[in-house]
């Protein structure tokens, strides 16, 4: 049987794709229904200020994994190349991480076996990389949810079925497998649910026939289209009118839901063989998602430039392990993606030579129920390329390299962030403090050839290393605006 030592607890790491950190029913999103998840949230700690450390996925995946800031790892866009030669439209095989420590390989290195079945998106998808010994995993980073392309063993297979299906199917083999071990095991279970497309066909027909086809989607805010939307072939849906907001809304739901009943079957397993109790279930999502918030279809890069409200950089977040957890706690503490490292590690007793070099904090003090004390963390920050953001529990400021066009919200008397008041003198003093303090902070942990605020990030997409001789960032863009 795996682990059942508590001073060496299993870690089972959930990620879900583009869920915004109101999409979860203990969120306060009455219209969805996510019972599993309301489940960690019960016997667990629901974190409602934890953040990306970008607002999309490929970056935010490496700095999970490395604990780096994208001006570190130099990954600042989705991959659009360097995932395989054998993928259609790709032509590039990168290893993004390469030369990059990655918490899970100081967990092999340490006796877990560890082990990666879904999404991974960070280049290489066939070759197992970051200490995973078990790696099934989604050949690009989103697609279909039927016939996905997958890679095992270095060999490309078409999955026979729905994804998250398959994604579980996967898990709960490599859980079987290590029945018999006394190692622990660490596995990360990455869905590419809830990303687009959610058009009916993509997803199981019971789920809208028996609810989602007539619900009225009252809990989700619904916002005339931002002027910066950007026209998208990834996913066209786009919720402008009424009907057209039902549909896109019931599959994001409906992938949601299918994903929740997913992870309840990964619980059930842990519960079954009596590895809940010294099992860590940590879930959250690689970046937010603008559901027609503020008008925006997307993530960070729905808008150009990118936008950084709380619903696409705020990310949900829940951690349970009866019995060791605080259970039914909700914190407000400002935590990053970039805490996730140093907080995993600190859990199982190991430590990281390269820590110094890291932005992230510990926060292994709340999973035990105490005081984070003079740890506490008073700000958190995000980048995209040359946006970036630093936020505070009651101010939030975005800056734009190299002129572009900044904005400053009051939290307190603004939490919806509907007024910018960058120009407004009776903030000035504020907006000084906080720019200093970001640029003091990226400079710190910034290195130099990877500096996100001299790229060309467009949010169209990574297509090389940072660096190369090659241009690395997509330029296609278009506004919807242009089109209609």
């Amino acid at each position: 049987m795996a682990s059942t030592d508590p001073n060496r607890p299993n870690i089972m790491f959930i990620l879900s794709d583009d869920q915004g950190p109101w999409a979860m029913n203990c969120a306060g999103t009455s219209d969805l229904r996510s019972p599993n998840l309301d489940r960690l949230a019960a016997t667990g700690i629901r974190f409602e200020n934890f953040f990306c450390a970008s607002p999309v996925c490929s970056p935010a995946r490496a700095s999970i994994l490395t604990g780096q800031i994208p001006s570190q790892h130099g990954v600042q866009d989705f991959l659009r190349a360097g995932n395989s030669t054998k993928l259609p439209g790709d032509g590039k095989t990168i290893q993004y991480l390469a030369g990059r420590t990655a918490y899970t390989e100081i967990l092999a290195d340490s006796g877990y076996n560890c082990g990666l079945s879904g999404k991974w998106h960070i280049g290489d998808s066939a070759t197992p990389q970051c200490g995973f010994s078990f790696w099934d995993v989604h050949a690009t980073g989103a697609g279909n949810y039927y016939n996905a392309p997958m890679f095992r063993n270095g060999e490309q297979y078409t999955a026979d079925g729905y994804v998250s299906d398959v994604i579980t199917d996967n898990a709960l083999g490599y859980l079987e497998s290590q029945r018999e071990s006394d190692t622990p095991f660490s596995l990360n279970v990455h869905y590419t649910a809830p990303h687009a497309p959610w058009e009916r066909h993509e997803h199981p027909a019971d789920l809208y026939d028996d609810y989602y086809n007539n619900c009225d989607f009252e809990s989700v805010r619904w916002d005339p289209i931002h002027p910066n939307q950007l026209a998208k072939q990834e996913y066209p849906q786009i919720g402008r009118t009424e009907e057209e907001r039902r549909v896109v809304l019931s599959g994001y739901f409906a992938a949601i839901e299918a994903m929740d009943a997913n992870i309840g079957r990964l619980i059930d397993w842990l519960e079954a063989n009596d590895l809940r109790e010294n099992t860590l279930i940590v879930f959250t999502a690689d970046n937010g998602m603008n559901m027609g918030h503020h008008g925006i279809w997307g993530k960070g890069n729905g808008t150009y430039p990118p936008n950084m409200f709380d619903t696409a950089t705020k990310v949900p977040t829940l951690m349970s392990r009866p019995g060791h957890v605080p259970e039914g706690e909700v914190n407000s503490e400002l935590l990053s993606h970039y805490d996730l490292m140093p907080t995993l590690l600190e859990y199982v007793g190991l430590s990281n030579p390269g820590s110094g070099e890291l932005p992230g904090r510990s926060f292994a003090k709340l999973l035990s129920g105490e005081s984070m004390g003079a740890d506490r963390p008073v700000i958190v920050l995000d980048e995209y390329g040359p946006t970036r953001m630093i936020r505070t529990d009651a101010m939030k400021y975005v800056h734009r390299y190299p002129e572009g066009t900044n904005e400053f919200y009051d939290l307190e008397a603004d939490p919806d962030e509907t007024s910018n008041e960058v120009d407004n003198p009776a903030y000035q003093r504020s907006i000084d403090r906080l720019q200093g303090q970001l640029q003091e902070w990226f400079e710190r942990y910034t290195e130099p050839e990877r500096d996100g605020s001299t790229q060309a990030v467009m949010g169209r997409g990574q297509l090389d290393l940072v660096g190369g001789e090659a241009e690395a960032f997509g330029q296609d863009l278009v506004y919807l605006r242009e089109i209609e």
